[in-house]
């Protein structure tokens, strides 16, 4: 696996740099055109990742994503899901910390496909002008997608929500759709091994308007949390079986081999 991980990586990162300048013309283009190219990339990209690494995915619960403007609110384990997300939907738009923009060529194509950037450090300003945006943004038909626990957390770490995602929800009055995954298993943060199996994206049912603030909170929170660890929990019945932080293994009740939970 350590080879394979070396020949995906470096496939990985020059791809992304080829496809890059490639693609510059979209700038000259509508944002549909924009979005066949991305979703292009992206198919190549999970197409490589299964043939040099031998790791597939599978998304269950398509039945409950709505038409239309909605908020799709999804644990984030990996850097996997901030490109597989874009196939399921016509014209998403992430929420994303406001550095990114800064980056060349890669910034410039987040500006162009009208993602939403957050300034962190302005706090209640930044949080207001977000919410601006989420709401013209929904209007216009888009499904906006937002990491509630504002960052990569590793598999079966206990979950850090923030505030942001309840703010939208209250202030735009706008259906919820959890995502739950297991993708860190495979693709883990800050590592540089790939390991072999099948990522699982499960779209939980909506979340309707109307809760009041904390019983949102805690809905949003216990629909991702349980069906992610399930996922876990199933993929570490499956093999091959993936590693699993030994905290992390405890916390969601698997013990000695971590195929056979208890």
């Amino acid at each position: 696996m350590i080879l394979r991980s070396l020949v995906f990586n470096t496939v990985f990162y020059l791809n992304i740099i080829i496809w890059m300048f490639a693609i510059s013309p979209i700038f000259l283009l509508p944002r549909k055109w924009g979005w066949i190219a991305i979703r292009a990339w992206v198919h190549e990209t999970l197409w490589l990742y299964r043939v040099i690494t031998g790791t597939r995915y599978e998304i269950r619960g398509r039945e409950h994503l709505p038409a239309g403007g909605c908020i799709i609110a999804s644990k984030h384990q990996s850097f996997w899901e901030t490109f597989t997300l874009v196939l399921l939907f016509d014209d998403p738009a992430f929420i994303a910390k406001r550095e990114l923009m800064w980056i060349p060529l890669f910034g410039w194509y987040m500006k162009k496909m009208r993602m939403i950037p957050v300034d962190r450090g302005k706090r209640s300003a930044a949080l207001k002008a977000m919410t601006a945006r989420v709401d013209a943004e929904i209007a216009d038909g888009r499904q906006i997608l937002i990491f509630p626990e504002g960052t990569r957390r590793p598999a079966g770490a206990e979950p850090k929500y923030k505030f942001g995602v309840v703010h939208l929800y209250a202030e735009t009055g706008a259906t919820v759709v959890p995502v739950a995954l297991n993708s860190g298993l495979f693709w883990p943060r800050r590592q540089f091994r790939r390991h072999p199996g099948t990522i699982i994206i499960e779209i939980q049912p909506p979340i309707a308007p109307g809760l009041a603030n904390a019983e949102f909170f805690a809905a949003l929170q216990t629909r991702i949390e349980t069906a992610s660890e399930r996922l876990i929990v199933e993929a570490m019945r499956t093999p091959p079986v993936p590693p699993l932080d030994a905290a992390a293994a405890a916390r969601l009740g698997l013990s000695g081999n971590p195929a056979r939970p208890d």
